[in-house]
């Protein structure tokens, strides 16, 4: 999703560059997807994070200092 939203959002810029007549508003939508593609990949990471943290954490041995 990420790169498609990329790919849009360079697509929607050259015509600023190039002095041709702007690209449609759907292209304008399709940009969006790259912000919708990065909060995909950062829930991804969390989510990656929490369960290695919870598998470390479940490998490791209880401390002495827990058990009073």
């Amino acid at each position: 999703m990420f790169l498609v939203g990329a790919v849009a959002t360079l697509a929607t810029v050259m015509p600023l560059f190039l002095g041709t007549d702007p690209l449609p508003s759907v292209f304008y939508a399709v940009c969006m997807l790259m912000g919708a593609g990065f909060l995909v990949a950062a829930a991804g990471v969390i989510r990656s994070a929490v369960a290695q943290r919870r598998q470390a954490e479940a490998a490791s041995p209880p401390s002495a200092s827990s058990a009073t």
